[in-house]
């Protein structure tokens, strides 16, 4: 979409300074990101601003900060004392409001207890905890007596608890009796309790009182949370953290079996997410941010808990599922809480997309000023609805692009220094500091319009440090393939104005008759027809052209199945992309399978088309859905056997 077709109020925010420091800031990148690191309160300054050994990067050696006091601590000398910190909302209705100083005693009390359990600087600390309050005072208090934090996201099963703790090595694990979702508690103790028979370094588990439900406490390793912080009132006066001790890992996953422990800095990881949730999401003293991701993830880690509050922002933490019990749910909470800035996934945009207009409607969603898209490319039909039906047309859309590893935002549009024109589907530019560039199998830079790999030239402070353990697989995995540059492993196009194009990742790509396509670009072609709302692309074995189109899709309501509905969506392929695209099966579902987190679980998909068990599906949203494709996949197979 060009800049003539968008409404006046996105054609003409204010470009030449976002361009302008954006230039400066590649100049000299030391000298900008120094600059930018001043905006953080230092217990001591920096020997030198980058220590840069290809492909290790020490940000700020020498410097001494601590995150729980950025993010804490610093509020309480002026009026944001008293301002809303956390505005929780359980599933189950269940309401909490937490000031800054309340977090601040909670965070002290905490930190305090875990002193107690003999948890020392550089320690690590387990967590595996639904969406509550006592998730991120669990970060902040680990952060503030210099341990490091792994989250586990608590829809992983016991064996994936496990291996994560083992890996770490954790002495204590924070978990909950348990967690509600879609009106059903999950049982997180009972997978604690599993997983810690197979992780030796467990010392003690610190356990939640969040449903009430009877579970089994071991004496002399189980402990109950609001025991042993209401056992001290002493405060815990934050430690100087030097800039290059590890904030958290977390674990995401690679191409082999096994998940990936990302290590990120202090000093770097908080001046880089500092700077850049102010420039994209143009934070004020009266913002309240919604981010719905889970905090298991780095988009919880970066957008719930360290930027915002770092920004003394009002956060919204909700518990359950987004459209339970009614579709409504998340336009109730907008307009409860008077969200100024909302922070999405595609995913969750395109199932609202198929629930209709008239939940949103019935909610006041002015409060609004800036919406956000994240975890994946966001295609032009969803972000068309997006910006007309929940932002009214008059809120920008920052589609963001960045991953585990980067900490934070690389591309993305920028209202806080100067919003350029916006195009649906485009995460439009790098953020300053960001040396960014879509290049070919060799390294060199390819024409508009061409496919190619993102790479990231030059460090950048909120670059992951290394992996757990393995500096091996880091510089194999993200360095080697062009040297001392980053492999994001992402394909990219850039269009004849500059504007980057995310087109998914590079090994989720087909290979039909000869021709390589990403399945992004073949799932953004079926949902742009009005009555897709949800697609999955995968690639199933042909003798001929190696691999053909299979297509699981979810149809929008006043839509119904039929053969002749199928033919018309794979003239519709042809038409978009070319014959090359036609699929040979379309499967109808009512929903596909996802993880909670919002991802497609494609390999489940392809190994229901091609007779193969599907293995583990632990972190599946809704296992119900598996079954449902089976079945769509048996019948279509007697139809054709017949």
């Amino acid at each position: 979409m060009q800049a003539e077709s968008l409404p006046v109020e996105l054609r003409y925010w204010p470009t030449k300074r976002y361009m302008d420091i954006y230039k400066k800031s590649l100049d000299d990148i030391e000298e900008f990101w120094e600059q930018e690191a001043r905006n953080l309160e230092w217990f001591r300054t920096w020997d030198k601003v980058l220590d840069w050994d290809p492909p290790f990067a020490k940000w700020f050696p020498g410097g001494m900060l601590n995150a729980s006091y950025l993010c804490v601590d610093s509020h309480l000398r002026s009026w944001r004392r008293n301002k809303v910190a956390i505005y929780w909302e359980g599933e189950n209705g269940e309401q909490r409001t937490q000031s800054y100083s309340q977090l601040y005693r909670e965070v002290n009390q905490f930190a305090s207890a875990l002193q107690k359990l003999g948890v020392r600087d550089g320690d690590r600390v387990a967590i595996y905890l639904p969406m509550i309050p006592e998730l991120a005072v669990a970060m902040l208090a680990t952060a503030r007596i210099g341990a490091i934090h792994t989250v586990i996201f608590s829809g992983f099963s016991s064996m994936a608890l496990a291996d994560r703790v083992n890996d770490t090595k954790a002495r204590v694990l924070i978990t909950a009796d348990g967690g509600f979702r879609r009106g059903k508690i999950i049982p997180l103790k009972e997978v604690a309790d599993k997983a810690v028979r197979e992780t030796p370094s467990i010392e003690k588990v610190v356990v939640v009182r969040r449903t009430g439900q009877e579970i089994t406490m071991r004496e002399g390793r189980d402990l109950w949370y609001h025991e042993i912080t209401k056992a001290t009132t002493k405060d815990v006066p934050p430690r100087p953290i030097e800039s290059t001790h590890p904030l958290y890992i977390l674990y995401t996953s690679g191409t082999t079996g096994k998940p990936k422990g990302i290590v990120h800095s202090t000093g770097g990881y908080l001046t880089f997410i500092n700077r850049i949730y102010k420039w994209v999401f143009d934070l004020q003293e009266d913002s309240v941010y919604w981010c719905t991701a889970d905090v298991g993830w780095v988009t919880g880690h970066s957008s719930i808990v360290y930027a915002p509050l770092m920004h003394g922002a009002s956060i919204v933490i909700y518990e359950g599922a987004p459209d339970y019990p009614k579709p409504d749910r998340w336009w109730e909470l907008i307009e409860k809480y008077k969200v100024t800035i909302f922070y999405t996934s595609p995913t969750a945009i395109r199932m609202f997309m198929r629930y209709g207009e008239k939940w949103t409607k019935e909610h006041d969603l002015s409060s609004l000023t800036i919406l956000g898209s994240v975890g994946e490319s966001i295609n032009p039909e969803a972000w068309r609805w997006y910006f007309k039906h929940i932002g009214g047309e008059r809120c920008p859309i920052v589609d963001t692009w960045w991953q585990t590893e980067t900490g934070g935002v690389m591309i993305s549009p920028a209202p806080g220094i100067g919003l350029v024109p916006l195009k649906p589907g485009s995460a439009t530019f790098p953020l300053p500091g960001i040396d960014a560039d879509v290049v070919d199998d060799k390294g060199n830079p390819v024409p508009p319009g061409v496919r190619g790999y993102i790479v990231i030239k030059k460090p950048w402070p909120g670059m992951f440090m290394t992996l757990y353990k393995d500096a091996k697989r880091y510089k194999e995995a993200y360095w080697s393939k062009f040297p001392n540059i980053y492999y994001a492993g992402d394909y990219c196009m850039k269009d004849k104005d500059g504007y980057f194009w995310l087109l998914g990742r590079a090994d989720e790509v087909l290979k039909i008759a000869g021709h390589r396509m990403g399945t992004m670009e073949l799932e953004s072609a079926m949902v742009s027809h009005s009555a897709v709302a949800e697609a999955a692309v995968l690639g199933k074995s042909h003798e001929i052209k190696g691999e053909t189109i299979v297509v699981f899709a979810v149809l929008r309501q006043g839509y119904n199945q039929s053969s002749k509905l199928k033919d018309e969506l794979k003239k519709h392929m042809r038409k978009t992309i070319g014959p090359v695209a036609t699929p040979e099966e379309i499967y109808f579902v009512s929903k596909l399978p996802k993880t909670r987190s919002g991802k497609i679980m494609r390999r489940v998909l392809k190994a229901l088309v091609s007779d193969q068990p599907v293995g583990d599906t632990t972190t599946l949203a809704d296992k119900d859905s598996i079954g449902e494709a089976k079945r769509a996949y048996e019948e279509l197979k007697q139809v054709m056997a017949e």
